[in-house]
């Protein structure tokens, strides 16, 4: 690399530096920070807005201090420790890892062995491996997709996220300093997510403004370029019956990729009914939510007691009961304000 080149470097780096340590955010696994504080909110952070897990993140760390807490917990209680994050591998990986660390005499430094452990993937061992031991890894994820496709202004479409975080992981590589590596992932994870934003990025308030070709050019929108995704639309039918003050719902299998041990309205499938069924039955809600790359359209009918003996996986649970019971975020947003509504003013 030219002398330049590596001038401009190290300016872009203490650019970089000099602005997180002024501007970043003050966000509780950042304060007094440890292994443990770093860990869950990444795993937290998977797939969802640091707004959303700030108050999830508050109520774990009251519940389990530490990953001997964490890993002596039984899995409902971090499950419901976890109920309305969505995603809920996270939580029982989290739980796994907690459990495979307690076995280890040190926890591990590198990112190699942190990849070796449960649910964590490339950018979550180099996130770990750098805030706590100052590992030399660079962490890319979309934010700094977005920023590395401005500051060189790449007009190469990528099929998804996924490519351009691989095509991109060499630059980020070469821009991380030796010293702080930590500070520098979490400075660029902090640009994007604060000043360079998807649409309308405050391009005026961008610490590294002067190095980037896309700002130059006045487009920083055009990049990253990626494919469109391809929207599914998809239709479901629920049920909402009541037996003696309990509900009939869903129990996902302990097997179940997405939702082991959790609990849902049935869909008519589940409960044997058919569309003919629902000729006299009042619609309660029509609910409509997206899940990566589906769009899914949900409605609600009240209905009697199905006939013939129960699905083992359908249970009966008393309305006073269900604050105690996990169930999926959604589900238990529906089943609160479908049990609202009954209430007279």
């Amino acid at each position: 690399m030219g002398k330049k080149l590596v001038k401009r470097r190290i300016q872009f780096q203490r650019a970089l530096l000099v602005w997180y340590r002024t501007h970043s955010r003050p966000l509780p696994w950042r304060e007094a920070p440890s292994l443990h504080k770093t860990v869950v909110s990444e795993f937290m952070l998977q797939q969802t807005q640091v707004k959303t897990v700030l108050p999830y993140f508050a109520r774990w760390l009251a519940a389990l201090p530490d990953f001997t807490a964490l890993a002596a917990a039984p899995e409902a209680r971090v499950l419901k420790l976890w109920e309305g994050l969505g995603y809920y591998a996270r939580a029982r990986n989290l739980h796994r890892l907690a459990k495979a660390l307690a076995l280890l005499p040190a926890p591990p430094r590198t990112p190699a062995e942190w990849r070796e452990l449960p649910g964590v993937g490339p950018y979550t061992a180099a996130a770990i491996t750098s805030i706590s031991f100052g590992a030399p890894a660079a962490c890319v994820d979309g934010n700094v997709v977005r920023i590395l496709a401005r500051l060189t202004a790449d007009a190469t479409e990528f099929r998804d996220s996924a490519g351009a975080a691989k095509t991109f992981t060499p630059l980020a590589a070469a821009l991380l300093p030796a010293k702080s590596p930590g500070d520098h992932n979490q400075a660029m994870m902090e640009l994007g997510a604060t000043v360079c934003f998807r649409s309308n990025p405050l391009c005026p308030s961008c610490p590294v403004r002067s190095f980037c070709a896309a700002a130059r050019r006045g487009t920083p929108t055009a990049y990253p370029r990626l494919a469109a995704k391809k929207i599914e639309h998809r239709t479901v039918t629920r049920i909402w019956c009541e037996r003696d003050g309990a509900l009939l719902l869903h129990r996902a299998p302990a097997g179940s990729r997405r939702l082991a041990g959790q609990h849902e309205l049935p869909t008519a499938e589940q409960a044997g009914l058919n569309a003919a069924s629902f000729a006299r039955s009042a619609l309660l809600a029509t609910k409509r939510r997206s899940i990566t790359r589906f769009q899914i359209t949900e409605s609600i009918y009240a209905v009697p007691t199905p006939r013939g003996k129960p699905r083992p996986d359908l249970v009966w649970v008393k309305l006073t009961d269900l604050p105690a019971l996990t169930l999926s975020g959604p589900h238990r947003r529906w089943v609160s304000g479908i049990l609202a509504a009954r209430i007279p003013t």
